[in-house]
């Protein structure tokens, strides 16, 4: 299905800037000799970036590189340069245009810190698997350097990092809310979102002569200005109402009705013949078009809690690239200014910037060292962009959008024959046909309008809107299509599935379960109970069971032992102890142990993490009455909560215990197979004594909770404090930053970016 939202310009329409007749770069240049051996004085634009380069279409500056490239431009690479001084970022020379900072395909703060703010000692980005290689907030610390380096030069910030701190954001390392970026930074424009039409715009503008103070209302892109733009009508954010339905949508742009030429009553009389008199209906703009919202200024959203989560809410509505206004918010005496989002891309564009001449491969300054986030998915393929599902505690959509942007089979299946051919160590096993979502490719609103003008968050929360397509036919025929390819012996799905969606097409779970499952398929329920599954806006246990149901029936008709690996989430807002109590009995009832189970991590901007700040359901339309969110803040109550979901662990048990004791569960101990955990062991009674004697601390005062967390629950006198962090995760699950934010490459978000990643063992 071709994209319904246009842009005014193809990706690739512009003229090729004047050095693309020195070809194509083997390896975008890291270094002076290579750039002599190019034939190359200068760079024209030099990124610099937190991650080992690999030249592959999950990395972002390798995508970002290779566009320009086949724009004309010569584009150098500094990676993970030494920071501590200017020196490292003066090995290219001074760019003739600008340097293009990013943190990599990780936030730099999730990829260095684990949920639990522990430090990390490896990095999946990193040759060796290293950690430490990049600066904590690398897009801050970059562009300043970048600065030092060559003053005057334009800094251009983009990534994920940058795109989820455009605005005014709680920070969860420094428990703050701290301002945009862009102000910390100093860097003169940000893009957000997968940045190829704004990148391609200012760069050509930028070769034309044009200053970066002249481009001022480009899609896709953040400044800093002391006033709103000229002709631009504001809006006071509270003044906007929360959206209503859009069904029935009877014109998308509030328009009157288009005015008959004649009378119905006059249509079939008699008259003189004439010519027909056509009454055009006066032209009107859309209501969106060149209108910003002021939002609440960084000095009151910083303390004021409930203008934090109302501003977040506004934040959330104006991010459909058809109907979305500018957001203006000012920071002391200076505005951030965010125009609407970039338009997505066509399937043509799509598969234009895919077929571009990637090496597939880490750059040979690497030599034999291990990058773990290639290892990942130099065997996988990105099929689609963007997601809307709309999951709070998912970065996807703040990133990439809910549009969905999918390429053409036939450039799928031209990328599955290149690894083929060319990629060291390929055995015949394609490990991923996927993206943020394996099975929302060419998934699209029916209906134009809607598509257009729809603010919902979900497509598919609480329910499936009636204007989604369902119809996973082309995703059927490019599996079939893609496993018959001579040289191919299996075709896996390894990026999540939304079983919401593919219990809407059983065919579709047929196909899946038949033949792309290596043993064991990732899922998401995220929680079993309603609470948090609503904080969540996630689909209750009911399609679960619904989708478990159809998996187990065709892998039984196949012959085939596989099995449903679900991942949930530990302390969520909205997640009372009763809730956690109630997900681990459900484990156990079901024979699942978890393994390297994370908590909610709260990256920025994402809605979840407004609730855990504010403990405010943004959801809904924010007023000083609006619903509480009990959220677990402290390390003691999440780390019950992670314990919970690993209930059979011994080392978790005697938490567990004084938990039950607490919450009058006490029933849940015991050896029986009805029981949650064992009771001590004589053992383990004298160590406690021994604790005790020496002036420890003793297991009842781990952790207590505070009145306000009380909530009832299935059991008997249960007591439910609220914990609420989320899982930082595997940072190399999802190849193109899948499933931690969505396809790396322009401006993506890894795996463990916007969800934790579980694992179980039955």
């Amino acid at each position: 299905m071709q994209a319904t939202i246009k842009a005014d310009r193809g990706l690739f329409s512009y003229p090729k800037y004047w050095p693309h007749c020195l070809g194509t770069a083997p390896f975008l240049p890291m270094s002076k000799e290579e750039m002599d051996a190019l034939g190359w004085d200068s760079c024209d634009v030099i990124l610099v970036t937190g991650d080992a380069y690999v030249d592959h279409p999950s990395f972002g500056m390798a995508v970002i590189g290779r566009v320009l490239e086949a724009h004309g431009f010569r584009v150098g690479i500094i990676s993970q340069p030494d920071w501590t001084s200017k020196d490292a970022f003066m090995t290219l020379g001074k760019p003739n245009l600008y340097f293009g900072v990013t943190a990599g395909n990780m936030d730099s703060m999730i990829n260095r810190y684990t949920a639990d703010k522990k430090l990390r000692h490896d990095d999946a980005y990193t040759a060796g698997n290293v950690g430490g290689k990049r600066p904590d907030r690398a897009v801050t610390v970059y562009a300043q350097r970048c600065r030092e380096a060559f003053k005057g030069t334009p800094v251009i910030a983009g990534g994920i990092e940058a795109s989820l701190r455009r605005i005014a954001h709680y920070d969860y390392w420094s428990e703050k809310v701290r301002r945009s970026v862009l102000f910390d930074s100093k860097a003169d424009m940000l893009f957000f979102g997968n940045a190829e039409r704004p990148l391609v715009e200012v760069t050509h503008r930028l070769a034309a002569g044009e200053t970066i103070d002249e481009m001022r209302d480009i899609r896709g892109t953040a400044i800093i200005v002391k006033e709103a733009l000229p002709e631009w009508q504001g809006v006071d954010s509270t003044s906007l109402d929360r959206p209503g339905k859009i069904e029935p949508i009877s014109s998308p742009y509030q328009m009157e009705p288009e005015c008959d030429s004649q009378d119905k009553d006059n249509a079939n009389s008699e008259a003189p013949e004439a010519a027909p008199v056509v009454i055009q209906p006066p032209e009107r703009r859309k209501p969106w078009e060149n209108v910003y919202v002021k939002l609440p200024a960084y000095e009151t959203v910083k303390d004021n809690k409930v203008l934090y989560a109302h501003t977040s809410r506004i934040l959330h509505q104006e991010t459909n690239p058809g109907c979305a206004r500018a957001l203006m918010q000012r920071h002391g005496d200076r505005h951030i200014w965010i125009n609407p989002p970039a338009m997505p891309l066509e399937t043509e564009e799509m598969d234009a910037v895919f077929d571009l001449p990637y090496q597939r491969v880490p750059h040979p300054v690497y030599g034999d060292a291990t990058i773990p986030a290639y290892d990942m998915i130099k065997f996988s393929i990105n099929i689609m962009r963007g997601c809307y599902g709309g999951c709070t505690f998912c970065s996807i959509t703040e990133h990439e959008g809910r549009i969905i942007q999918s390429r053409s089979e036939d450039s799928i299946i031209r990328e599955i024959e290149e690894i083929r051919d060319t990629v060291p160590g390929f055995t015949g096993v394609i490990s991923d046909l996927g993206g943020p979502t394996a099975n929302m490719y060419r998934l699209r609103c029916k209906s134009p309008k809607a598509e257009a003008t729809c603010r919902r968050p979900s497509c598919v929360y609480p329910s499936i809107c009636a204007h989604m397509d369902t119809d996973h036919k082309p995703t059927i025929d490019l599996y079939r299509r893609a496993r018959e390819l001579p040289g191919v012996k299996k075709v896996l799905i390894a990026s999540g599935v939304r079983y919401d969606l593919a219990v809407e097409d059983p065919e579709y779970v047929k196909e899946l379960a038949l033949h792309h499952v290596g043993g064991y398929l990732k899922i998401a329920p995220e929680h079993t109970e309603d609470g948090p599954l609503s904080k969540m806006m996630k689909p209750g246990m009911g399609s679960y069971y619904r989708f478990k149901e159809l998996f187990d029936k065709y892998s039984q008709e196949a012959g085939k032992k596989q099995y449903l690996i679900p991942y949930f989430i530990a302390s969520h807002p909205g997640t009372t102890d009763d809730d956690m109590l109630n997900l681990a009995i459900w484990l156990k009832e079901n024979k699942f142990k978890l393994d390297q189970v994370q908590n909610f991590y709260p990256s920025p901007m994402a809605t979840a993490t407004t609730m855990y700040h504010t403990e405010v359901n943004s959801l809904r339309k924010v007023t000083k009455d609006s619903e509480d969110v009990p959220s677990a803040k402290g390390e003691i109550h999440r780390r019950l909560h992670k314990a919970m979901l690993r209930y059979h662990d011994p080392k978790n048990f005697a938490q567990i215990r004084e938990a039950l004791k607490r919450m009058g569960r006490e029933d849940l101990i015991g050896r029986g197979a009805q029981h949650l955990v064992p009771p001590e062991t004589a053992d383990e009674k004298r160590q406690k004594a021994v604790k005790g004697r020496n002036g420890e601390r003793g297991l009842t005062k781990h952790t207590g909770l505070p009145p306000n967390f009380q909530r009832k629950g299935r059991g008997k006198n249960n007591t439910a404090g609220a914990s609420s962090e989320n899982r930082g995760g595997n940072k190399t699950e999802n190849r193109n930053g899948g499933k931690s934010g969505g396809q790396n490459r322009g401006q993506n978000t890894p795996s463990s970016q916007r969800r934790g990643e579980t694992t179980a063992k039955r």
